[in-house]
Protein backbone atom coordinates (compact mmCIF):
# COMPACT_ATOMS: atom_id res chain seq x y z
CA UNK A 1 0.00 0.00 0.00
CA UNK A 2 1.30 3.44 -0.97
CA UNK A 3 1.14 5.86 1.94
CA UNK A 4 2.03 9.44 2.76
CA UNK A 5 2.99 10.22 6.34
CA UNK A 6 2.29 13.86 7.19
CA UNK A 7 4.36 14.83 10.22
CA UNK A 8 3.81 17.92 12.34
CA UNK A 9 7.26 18.54 13.89
CA UNK A 10 5.68 20.80 16.53
CA UNK A 11 3.34 18.10 17.84
CA UNK A 12 3.41 18.56 21.59
CA UNK A 13 3.68 14.97 22.83
CA UNK A 14 6.15 13.37 20.41
CA UNK A 15 9.88 13.93 20.28
CA UNK A 16 12.05 13.78 17.17
CA UNK A 17 13.35 10.39 18.27
CA UNK A 18 9.83 9.05 18.76
CA UNK A 19 8.76 10.28 15.33
CA UNK A 20 11.81 8.58 13.80
CA UNK A 21 10.90 5.26 15.44
CA UNK A 22 7.27 5.54 14.31
CA UNK A 23 8.30 6.38 10.76
CA UNK A 24 10.62 3.36 10.63
CA UNK A 25 7.85 1.08 11.94
CA UNK A 26 5.35 2.30 9.33
CA UNK A 27 7.91 2.06 6.52
CA UNK A 28 8.40 -1.63 7.28
CA UNK A 29 4.80 -2.35 6.20
CA UNK A 30 4.08 0.46 3.72
CA UNK A 31 5.56 2.06 0.62
CA UNK A 32 6.00 5.20 2.66
CA UNK A 33 6.73 8.77 1.74
CA UNK A 34 7.30 11.25 4.57
CA UNK A 35 6.46 14.96 4.46
CA UNK A 36 7.12 17.36 7.33
CA UNK A 37 4.82 20.36 7.64
CA UNK A 38 6.47 23.78 7.46
CA UNK A 39 3.57 26.24 7.82
CA UNK A 40 -0.05 26.45 8.88
CA UNK A 41 -2.14 24.79 6.19
CA UNK A 42 0.75 22.72 4.83
CA UNK A 43 -0.84 19.43 5.93
CA UNK A 44 -3.95 20.37 3.95
CA UNK A 45 -1.83 21.12 0.87
CA UNK A 46 0.01 17.82 1.14
CA UNK A 47 -3.19 15.80 1.54
CA UNK A 48 -4.82 17.69 -1.33
CA UNK A 49 -1.93 16.76 -3.61
CA UNK A 50 -2.12 13.11 -2.54
CA UNK A 51 -5.84 13.03 -3.27
CA UNK A 52 -5.54 14.90 -6.57
CA UNK A 53 -2.68 13.06 -8.26
CA UNK A 54 -3.89 9.60 -7.25
CA UNK A 55 -0.48 8.38 -6.12
CA UNK A 56 -1.47 7.42 -2.56
CA UNK A 57 -3.81 4.83 -1.07
CA UNK A 58 -3.44 6.13 2.47
CA UNK A 59 -2.55 9.37 4.24
CA UNK A 60 -1.34 9.09 7.84
CA UNK A 61 -1.53 12.20 10.04
CA UNK A 62 1.05 12.32 12.84
CA UNK A 63 0.07 15.24 15.03
CA UNK A 64 -2.81 16.69 16.98
CA UNK A 65 -6.39 17.46 16.04
CA UNK A 66 -5.33 20.53 14.05
CA UNK A 67 -3.09 18.43 11.83
CA UNK A 68 -5.84 15.85 11.35
CA UNK A 69 -8.33 18.58 10.42
CA UNK A 70 -5.98 20.00 7.80
CA UNK A 71 -5.40 16.55 6.30
CA UNK A 72 -9.14 15.85 6.15
CA UNK A 73 -9.80 19.17 4.43
CA UNK A 74 -7.09 18.41 1.88
CA UNK A 75 -8.43 14.93 1.19
CA UNK A 76 -12.01 16.17 0.78
CA UNK A 77 -11.29 19.36 -1.16
CA UNK A 78 -13.38 17.97 -4.02
CA UNK A 79 -15.84 16.14 -1.79
CA UNK A 80 -16.21 12.50 -0.71
CA UNK A 81 -15.36 9.85 -3.27
CA UNK A 82 -14.18 6.26 -3.48
CA UNK A 83 -11.01 7.65 -5.05
CA UNK A 84 -10.11 9.62 -1.91
CA UNK A 85 -7.22 7.96 -0.02
CA UNK A 86 -7.99 6.43 3.33
CA UNK A 87 -7.04 8.30 6.50
CA UNK A 88 -5.06 7.00 9.47
CA UNK A 89 -4.09 8.90 12.61
CA UNK A 90 -1.17 8.68 15.00
CA UNK A 91 -1.93 11.02 17.93
CA UNK A 92 0.77 13.56 18.74
CA UNK A 93 -1.12 16.52 20.19
CA UNK A 94 -2.09 17.49 23.70
CA UNK A 95 -5.72 16.28 23.50
CA UNK A 96 -6.20 14.09 20.38
CA UNK A 97 -9.99 14.02 20.55
CA UNK A 98 -10.53 12.50 17.10
CA UNK A 99 -8.05 9.66 17.59
CA UNK A 100 -9.37 8.81 21.04
CA UNK A 101 -12.97 8.90 19.86
CA UNK A 102 -12.02 6.33 17.22
CA UNK A 103 -10.82 4.13 20.07
CA UNK A 104 -7.08 4.60 19.49
CA UNK A 105 -4.66 4.74 22.43
CA UNK A 106 -3.53 8.24 23.34
CA UNK A 107 0.10 7.09 23.17
CA UNK A 108 1.71 7.47 19.72
CA UNK A 109 3.72 4.24 19.91
CA UNK A 110 0.73 2.16 21.02
CA UNK A 111 -1.48 3.79 18.39
CA UNK A 112 1.07 2.93 15.70
CA UNK A 113 0.90 -0.69 16.77
CA UNK A 114 -2.89 -0.63 16.49
CA UNK A 115 -2.61 0.98 13.05
CA UNK A 116 -0.20 -1.69 11.80
CA UNK A 117 -2.53 -4.43 13.05
CA UNK A 118 -5.48 -2.73 11.36
CA UNK A 119 -3.57 -2.58 8.08
CA UNK A 120 -2.63 -6.24 8.33
CA UNK A 121 -6.23 -7.24 9.09
CA UNK A 122 -7.65 -4.73 6.55
CA UNK A 123 -9.82 -3.04 9.15
CA UNK A 124 -11.42 0.24 8.20
CA UNK A 125 -14.44 2.31 9.14
CA UNK A 126 -16.50 4.74 7.08
CA UNK A 127 -17.38 7.80 9.15
CA UNK A 128 -19.60 10.84 8.80
CA UNK A 129 -18.20 14.37 9.08
CA UNK A 130 -19.50 17.88 9.54
CA UNK A 131 -19.10 20.77 7.14
CA UNK A 132 -19.19 24.45 8.09
CA UNK A 133 -20.00 27.03 5.41
CA UNK A 134 -19.86 30.84 5.34
CA UNK A 135 -20.62 32.84 2.22
CA UNK A 136 -17.45 34.22 0.65
CA UNK A 137 -15.13 31.92 2.61
CA UNK A 138 -13.87 28.36 1.97
CA UNK A 139 -15.98 25.54 3.40
CA UNK A 140 -14.40 23.75 6.33
CA UNK A 141 -14.81 20.06 7.17
CA UNK A 142 -14.60 19.05 10.81
CA UNK A 143 -14.15 15.67 12.43
CA UNK A 144 -15.54 16.06 15.95
CA UNK A 145 -16.74 19.59 16.71
CA UNK A 146 -17.23 23.22 15.76
CA UNK A 147 -18.18 26.15 17.95
CA UNK A 148 -19.53 29.68 17.65
CA UNK A 149 -19.38 32.06 20.60
CA UNK A 150 -17.94 31.49 24.06
CA UNK A 151 -16.08 28.20 23.58
CA UNK A 152 -14.45 29.47 20.36
CA UNK A 153 -13.36 32.56 22.29
CA UNK A 154 -11.54 30.31 24.75
CA UNK A 155 -9.83 28.51 21.84
CA UNK A 156 -8.73 31.87 20.47
CA UNK A 157 -7.25 32.92 23.81
CA UNK A 158 -5.34 29.62 24.05
CA UNK A 159 -3.92 30.10 20.54
CA UNK A 160 -2.71 33.58 21.50
CA UNK A 161 -0.88 32.13 24.50
CA UNK A 162 0.65 29.38 22.38
CA UNK A 163 1.89 31.91 19.84
CA UNK A 164 3.50 33.74 22.74
CA UNK A 165 5.43 30.59 23.65
CA UNK A 166 3.13 28.85 26.14
CA UNK A 167 2.90 25.07 25.92
CA UNK A 168 -0.52 23.63 25.15
CA UNK A 169 -1.77 21.90 28.30
CA UNK A 170 -5.15 21.13 29.82
CA UNK A 171 -4.36 23.59 32.62
CA UNK A 172 -3.88 26.33 30.03
CA UNK A 173 -7.35 25.67 28.60
CA UNK A 174 -8.97 25.71 32.04
CA UNK A 175 -7.22 28.93 33.04
CA UNK A 176 -8.16 30.70 29.82
CA UNK A 177 -11.77 29.49 30.12
CA UNK A 178 -12.00 31.02 33.61
CA UNK A 179 -10.46 34.28 32.43
CA UNK A 180 -12.75 34.43 29.44
CA UNK A 181 -15.74 33.80 31.70
CA UNK A 182 -14.81 36.79 33.83
CA UNK A 183 -14.10 39.18 30.94
CA UNK A 184 -17.25 38.25 28.95
CA UNK A 185 -19.69 39.11 31.73
CA UNK A 186 -22.14 41.13 29.63
CA UNK A 187 -22.18 38.70 26.72
CA UNK A 188 -22.88 35.83 29.11
CA UNK A 189 -26.18 37.46 30.07
CA UNK A 190 -27.55 38.20 26.62
CA UNK A 191 -26.51 35.98 23.73
CA UNK A 192 -26.40 37.33 20.19
CA UNK A 193 -26.66 33.99 18.31
CA UNK A 194 -29.85 32.65 16.72
CA UNK A 195 -30.28 29.02 15.69
CA UNK A 196 -32.22 28.51 12.45
CA UNK A 197 -33.40 25.00 11.55
CA UNK A 198 -35.38 24.55 8.31
CA UNK A 199 -39.08 24.13 9.05
CA UNK A 200 -38.83 25.18 12.72
CA UNK A 201 -39.11 28.38 14.71
CA UNK A 202 -35.80 30.22 15.23
CA UNK A 203 -34.16 29.90 18.65
CA UNK A 204 -32.60 33.27 19.61
CA UNK A 205 -30.32 34.40 22.42
CA UNK A 206 -27.57 31.76 22.44
CA UNK A 207 -24.40 32.78 24.25
CA UNK A 208 -22.50 29.94 22.63
CA UNK A 209 -23.12 26.85 20.58
CA UNK A 210 -21.20 23.59 20.26
CA UNK A 211 -21.78 21.51 17.14
CA UNK A 212 -20.75 17.89 17.67
CA UNK A 213 -20.09 15.24 15.05
CA UNK A 214 -19.25 12.65 17.68
CA UNK A 215 -18.92 12.27 21.44
CA UNK A 216 -17.15 13.27 23.60
CA UNK A 217 -16.67 16.92 22.67
CA UNK A 218 -13.23 17.10 24.27
CA UNK A 219 -11.13 15.71 27.12
CA UNK A 220 -9.81 17.27 30.32
CA UNK A 221 -6.81 15.01 30.80
CA UNK A 222 -8.40 11.56 30.81
CA UNK A 223 -11.85 12.92 31.66
CA UNK A 224 -14.23 13.07 28.68
CA UNK A 225 -16.64 16.01 28.36
CA UNK A 226 -20.14 15.28 27.00
CA UNK A 227 -22.38 18.15 25.84
CA UNK A 228 -24.08 15.80 23.33
CA UNK A 229 -23.66 12.17 24.48
CA UNK A 230 -25.70 10.77 21.56
CA UNK A 231 -23.56 12.39 18.86
CA UNK A 232 -21.97 9.80 16.59
CA UNK A 233 -19.94 9.34 13.42
CA UNK A 234 -22.97 7.36 12.17
CA UNK A 235 -25.57 10.14 12.56
CA UNK A 236 -25.76 13.78 11.48
CA UNK A 237 -24.84 16.68 13.77
CA UNK A 238 -25.81 17.47 17.36
CA UNK A 239 -26.05 20.97 18.81
CA UNK A 240 -25.66 22.12 22.40
CA UNK A 241 -25.97 25.75 23.48
CA UNK A 242 -26.75 28.04 26.39
CA UNK A 243 -28.87 31.18 26.40
CA UNK A 244 -27.43 32.42 29.69
CA UNK A 245 -24.30 31.68 31.74
CA UNK A 246 -24.87 32.74 35.33
CA UNK A 247 -22.53 31.34 37.96
CA UNK A 248 -25.16 28.92 39.28
CA UNK A 249 -26.39 27.71 35.87
CA UNK A 250 -22.85 27.35 34.53
CA UNK A 251 -21.85 25.26 37.54
CA UNK A 252 -24.83 22.94 36.92
CA UNK A 253 -23.94 22.71 33.24
CA UNK A 254 -20.31 21.83 33.98
CA UNK A 255 -21.46 19.00 36.25
CA UNK A 256 -23.72 17.76 33.48
CA UNK A 257 -20.93 17.96 30.91
CA UNK A 258 -18.81 15.58 32.96
CA UNK A 259 -21.48 12.89 32.93
CA UNK A 260 -22.19 10.75 29.89
CA UNK A 261 -25.86 9.95 30.50
CA UNK A 262 -28.07 10.72 27.50
CA UNK A 263 -29.52 13.12 26.56
CA UNK A 264 -26.86 15.29 28.24
CA UNK A 265 -26.96 18.48 30.35
CA UNK A 266 -30.43 19.92 30.89
CA UNK A 267 -31.80 23.14 32.35
CA UNK A 268 -33.85 26.25 31.64
CA UNK A 269 -31.05 27.89 29.63
CA UNK A 270 -29.96 24.76 27.71
CA UNK A 271 -30.67 24.32 24.00
CA UNK A 272 -30.01 20.82 22.66
CA UNK A 273 -30.75 18.98 19.41
CA UNK A 274 -29.77 15.56 18.11
CA UNK A 275 -29.13 14.33 14.56
CA UNK A 276 -29.61 17.55 12.56
CA UNK A 277 -28.81 17.43 8.85
CA UNK A 278 -28.82 21.19 8.12
CA UNK A 279 -28.98 24.34 10.25
CA UNK A 280 -27.53 27.85 10.49
CA UNK A 281 -26.18 29.96 13.34
CA UNK A 282 -26.57 33.72 12.86
CA UNK A 283 -25.15 36.33 15.23
CA UNK A 284 -26.08 39.99 15.61
CA UNK A 285 -22.38 40.74 16.07
CA UNK A 286 -19.15 39.05 15.04
CA UNK A 287 -18.28 36.26 17.46
CA UNK A 288 -15.39 33.76 17.59
CA UNK A 289 -15.59 30.59 15.51
CA UNK A 290 -13.60 27.35 15.75
CA UNK A 291 -13.49 23.90 14.15
CA UNK A 292 -11.76 20.92 15.77
CA UNK A 293 -10.04 23.29 18.19
CA UNK A 294 -8.68 25.57 15.45
CA UNK A 295 -9.69 29.22 15.84
CA UNK A 296 -10.79 30.69 12.49
CA UNK A 297 -11.51 34.26 13.54
CA UNK A 298 -14.90 35.93 14.00
CA UNK A 299 -18.08 35.19 12.04
CA UNK A 300 -21.66 36.49 11.95
CA UNK A 301 -23.21 33.46 10.28
CA UNK A 302 -22.22 29.84 9.69
CA UNK A 303 -24.28 27.08 8.09
CA UNK A 304 -23.69 23.47 9.02
CA UNK A 305 -24.46 20.18 7.36
CA UNK A 306 -23.84 16.58 8.34
CA UNK A 307 -22.33 14.37 5.64
CA UNK A 308 -22.66 10.66 6.30
CA UNK A 309 -20.13 8.13 5.02
CA UNK A 310 -17.73 10.90 4.07
CA UNK A 311 -14.33 9.27 4.70
CA UNK A 312 -12.71 5.87 5.13
CA UNK A 313 -10.51 5.56 8.21
CA UNK A 314 -8.08 2.78 9.11
CA UNK A 315 -8.79 1.89 12.72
Amino acid sequence: MRALLVVNPKATTTSGRTRHVLTHALASDLKLEVAVTEYRGHARDLAYQAATDGTMDLVVALGGDGTVNEVVNGLLAHGPSERVPRLAVVPGGSTNVFARTLGLPNDAVEATGVLLNALEERRERVIGLGKAMTSGLPDRWFTFCAGLGFDAGVVGRVEERRMAGRRSTHALYVNEALRHYVTERERRRAGSITLRIPGREPVPGLVFSIVSNTSPWTFLGNRPVYPSPRASFDTDLDLFGLTRMTVASTARTVRGLLGRTAPGPRGRHVVAYHDLRHFTLVSQESVPFQVDGDHLGDRTDVSFTGVRRALRVIV
